[in-house]
């Protein structure tokens, strides 16, 4: 049985040289407000040695450990709600770039860099790291690990996990692994750097990582395209493919009610049409300097049109266009949380099953809330949630969410789908990986919990929900 982190354990820490301190309010926040922490003490280490020492006094008194990255997380991984209270572990003063390695693609930061700061760090050295989104400011490279973070660019290049090559962690004993290796290739045994990504805290502390870098495309062309329906968008895709193979980067499917969002939240925002299209999508090339990546775009615009996959079209002309359409693809997020969600779900489908089970969700929900249908669709990942109808009050809806909520997993589950897709677990959907997942693969992932974290430290009562 776990016990609360107290006055007398935060003493013992600080009488090893280790900052601990109480919690401020924001380590027991959560973006959506969903979450709120109770009030308990925080640790700051420096270095990978001071992680190994927290974790092996908290397994000694037998505390439990939430590690804590930039706090972005959007299902309640990094906020402990009952049970024992936890001490929250903070990896914000390890920020470090500890090496940047141009020849071989590579960069390793400690786990409380901003994802932001390496993409910077990358580019100095005039390479790029890819993983993208809205947060990437304020999420740490050690929380996206955890939860092995999607974004706008996994068509590409891939989801966290791809983009990793090695893990430094603390195990739940508190022993290090050095797993920083740059190397594609080393059979060498299980692979616990793809363990621990995707563990959200309940295997060990991430505390660095060997990163995958990138070339940095000379040539990139972005532009919105309106589209007649989600089917045409899947043939649109498949038609830049056929044109530009592995050079696109994204692909994203906006619903006609996120413009009206973002014109609701965000007057001011210029939008690349003056009449909202039922479906957009917003595409980007990149692609080294003897290709122009414009020509490209226009010339599967053409065929769009010719083919009636398209209707309308905007390229940006240079750079401040390009990051007006990206800033308005990741406002919608802002936009959904200022108007306020009855419901949100982060889901995936297999690519073919994704323009029926928009239209089989219209007639499911259609007429009593209102819809929101965006994200990858280059990689069948969509954010769909839902909203009271304009003039009705959210409050009128909450009581609705579960049963909602219950429906859309059902209907994803059904076609072979994911109820979580970039977002992972934590403790919100703790219970749906018990009703949606395969007994083997529960069974498998109980074991592992057991064997590597026997006395249930890590993260408790997040992914399992024990």
């Amino acid at each position: 049985m776990l016990n609360d982190v107290s006055e007398t354990f935060a003493g013992l820490l600080r009488d090893h040289g280790l900052d601990v301190r109480l919690a401020a309010p924001s380590y027991l926040e959560e973006p959506r407000g969903k979450y709120q922490g109770r009030p308990g003490f925080v640790a700051r280490p420096k270095n990978t040695e001071q992680v190994s020492q927290i974790v092996r006094h908290a397994s000694q008194a037998l505390v439990g450990l939430v590690p804590y990255g930039g706090g972005t997380g959007l299902v309640g991984g990094q906020i402990s709600t009952d049970g024992p209270i936890p001490l929250i572990v903070s990896l914000e003063k390890m920020t470090a770039i500890r090496g940047i390695f141009p020849a071989e693609n590579a960069l390793i930061a400690e786990a409380g860099a901003h994802v932001a700061d390496i993409q910077s760090a990358a580019a100095d050295a005039g390479q790029l790291f890819p993983l993208s989104y809205a947060s990437q400011g304020s999420a740490r490279i050690g929380g996206a690990l955890a939860v092995n973070s999607g974004g706008l660019n996994v068509l590409r290049y891939g989801m966290a996990r791809d983009l990793c090559l090695g893990i430094e962690a603390v195990l739940p004993d508190g022993k290090i692994f050095h797993g920083l290796k740059r190397l594609r290739k080393d059979n060498t045994g299980y692979d616990l750097r793809h363990l621990l990504i995707g563990s959200e805290g309940t295997l060990g502390v991430i505390t660095a990582a060997a990163l995958k870098l990138a070339p940095r495309p000379a040539n990139r062309s972005t532009a919105f395209f309106a589209v007649p329906d989600p089917a045409a968008a899947l043939k649109l895709l498949s038609l830049f493919q056929k044109h530009a193979g592995e050079m696109i980067s994204a692909f994203e499917l906006i619903a006609g009610t996120s413009l009206d969002l973002l014109a609701e939240t965000f007057p001011d925002m210029r939008q690349p049409f003056a009449m909202h299209p039922d479906w957009t999508v917003l595409v980007e090339l990149g692609a080294g300097p003897e290709i122009s990546t414009e020509d490209l775009t226009l010339k599967t615009f053409e065929a769009a049109l010719e083919a009636g996959l398209a209707t309308d079209g905007a390229v940006a002309q240079n750079e401040m266009q390009r990051d007006a359409f990206w800033q308005m693809r990741e406002s919608i997020p802002l936009a959904n949380r200022s108007y306020g969600a009855i419901a949100s779900h982060d889901i995936s489908l297999p690519l073919s099953e994704i323009p029926q089970f928009l239209k089989d969700g219209d007639a499911a929900f259609g007429q009593t809330v209102r819809i929101n249908a965006f994200g990858h669709l280059g990689d069948g990942n969509l954010h769909y949630n839902f909203f009271a109808p304009k003039g009705q009050d959210r409050v009128d809806f909450e009581g609705r969410a579960p049963e909602l909520t219950r429906q859309v997993h059902d209907m994803v589950n059904d076609r072979g789908g994911s109820f979580s897709a970039e977002h992972g677990i934590g403790r919100m959907k703790a219970g749906e990986l018990e009703r949606y997942s395969d007994p083997a693969k529960l069974a498998a992932m109980r074991a592992i919990k057991q064997a590597l974290d026997p006395l249930g430290i890590m993260n408790p009562g997040a992914v399992l929900g024990e």
